[in-house]
């Protein structure tokens, strides 16, 4: 209670009632895998364009194979995903952390990744624009000028890349894809133009800028330009580098780096084009151990026969993810011809549409699959009959409406969680629940405190009801919350345990749709 210690008027400000429970995003996408280059650390980006900017174009590595993100990613996008993180894999790489870097003096500049792509980045430092008198008065720059020119692709055998920034080279081939350009950098950590302020913590989706001590204006400004070199790609990633545990937080990648708080907005995993078993059993445990997120499985590539796919066997029988069949053949983003993807970038961005359009109960299936152009495999329905027990969602062909995905089962052999939609629904109301009642934690466990929780639960559950997500003509019917003498011995309130069991009836879709249709003849009339 407040100390009243003189006479007066007071006014307070108190809580009573309810607090309210905020719905959770669902559609936040998470992909692993390589990229042509980028950091390594998880980034977001919500375009694809900002994927070109930071990650690179579509790839092939030293033996011409593909590599499939940039497709999941373009796909993602094109079926309405919004959000997504990238965490770029990297496998090892041989005498060095194959970083490009260039010295310039007192000044040094490295890739944010690595990669043999940074050694495509032409680095010019010339003295700042903006000029001040001196003195003597001679116009002296305030600062320094950095600019970057990069090119996505080898130049072609013969040709040189050159400086950009010369007048003279300005109409040469190849002209480089993409130039930043940060002018006026400061010296001076308490100015708004201090370099590391306007170059580093991903202001530059190219280099990061280091400045040594003893540096002044006139001798950075003084040095030229030139390529970044030793950048270094490393080998096709294995299964522990999807994992990538560190004993630092702050070096931890892929599976490890996303269970760090930073990234608890992401629902849904993919590694896109990785249909080895270890791999897909990482994400799975992954999911499972996270709770509240959900995995999409690729299927492999080749597959002579379609109905010998069963996932549950060869994989893992789990409720935490959902297997997809085939790979779909899908125009080149740069070059327009037809290439095989792997469906999961395309799905996750169908989770998304279907969670933001409908609701994350709806089942995402029925829907077509944004620039498809074929199937790898045609699935028939005698085949799909014997896939889909097995927990394949099939992905098919219908005349005249076009390629659909035609399931919605995740990989458990539990009736209870047979369906996507029921499991990523309850994702969603646990995780809800979950971090919006953590002021619970330390309250005083008495009944003031049971009423109020299960009157905040109690909202939160009506509102999903009445949008669709449960199932019951009346509330009762739908879900039950129960707190108190009921729930809680008097063992668990010394012990200092609030117990609160909550039923919910989900909505499950339409799956067979079922016609019973008779012939009817006249009677006779009396």
């Amino acid at each position: 209670m407040p100390e009243y210690l003189a006479p007066g008027v007071y006014v307070e400000e108190i809580e009573r009632g309810p607090k309210p429970i905020e719905g959770v995003a669902t559609s936040t996408a998470a992909f692993l895998g390589e990229t042509e280059r980028g950091p390594t650390k998880p980034r977001f980006i919500s375009s694809y364009g900002e994927y070109l900017r930071l990650f690179g174009d579509v790839f092939t590595d030293a033996d011409g194979n593909v590599k499939y993100v940039p497709y999941a990613v373009k796909a993602f996008f094109d079926n309405g995903g919004r959000r997504v993180y990238i965490a770029r894999i990297i496998g090892d790489i041989a005498g060095g952390d194959g970083l490009a870097k260039r010295d310039f003096d007192r000044l040094h500049v490295t890739s944010i990744g690595p990669g043999s792509a940074y050694n495509r980045v032409w680095v010019k430092i010339e003295p700042g624009t903006t000029k001040r008198k001196t003195q003597n008065n001679e116009m002296q720059p305030i600062g320094f000028r950095l600019r970057l020119a990069y090119w996505d692709r080898v130049p072609p055998e013969g040709t040189e890349l050159y400086d950009p920034f010369v007048e003279a080279n300005q109409r040469r081939f190849p002209p480089p894809t993409m130039i930043e350009d940060f002018d006026d950098l400061s010296l001076d950590p308490a100015s708004p133009s201090y370099w590391d302020k306007r170059v580093n913590h991903g202001n530059s989706s190219l280099v990061e800028v280091s400045v040594d001590a003893e540096a002044t204006i006139d001798g950075i400004a003084g040095a030229e330009g030139g390529l970044l070199d030793k950048g270094a790609d490393g080998k096709t990633p294995e299964s522990n580098h999807f994992i990538g545990d560190a004993d630092s937080p702050n070096d931890r990648r892929g599976l490890k780096a996303l269970a760090l708080d930073s990234y608890r907005d992401v629902t849904i995993v993919a590694a896109p084009g990785r249909d080895d078993k270890e791999v897909q059993l990482e994400v799975i445990t992954h999911c499972e151990l996270n709770r509240f997120r959900f995995a999409v499985l690729d299927p492999p590539r080749i597959q002579p026969i379609a109905t010998d796919l069963d996932p549950r066997s060869t994989i893992d029988d789990t409720k935490y993810a959902a297997f997809y069949f085939p790979w779909v053949v899908v125009a080149d983003p740069r070059t327009g011809a037809r290439i095989e993807v792997p469906p999961s970038g395309a799905v996750c961005g169908i989770y998304a549409l279907t969670d933001n359009t409908r609701g994350v109960w709806k089942a995402p299936a029925n829907e077509t699959i944004a620039g498809a152009l074929d199937l790898k495999y045609e699935i028939t329905t005698s085949a799909q009959e014997n896939l889909n027990p097995k927990g394949v969602n099939c992905i098919r062909r219908f005349p005249g409406r076009g390629i659909r995905v035609w399931g919605a089962r995740t990989l458990s052999s539990d009736p209870l969680w047979k369906y996507v939609n029921v499991r990523r629904l309850f994702i969603f109301l646990e995780a809800s629940i979950y971090y919006s009642t953590q002021w619970v934690v330390f309250e005083p466990n008495d009944p003031k405190l049971w009423a109020r929780v299960k009157q905040t639960i109690t909202l939160f559950l009506r509102s999903q009801w009445r949008e669709g997500a449960l199932f019951g003509e009346k509330e009762e019917e739908a879900f039950t919350v129960a707190v108190g003498r009921e729930t809680m011995t008097e063992d668990d309130i010394l012990n200092g345990r609030l117990i609160v069991e909550i039923g919910i009836a989900p909505v499950r879709p339409a799956e067979f749709v079922i016609f019973r249709i008779y012939q009817k003849t006249s009677e006779a009339k009396e």
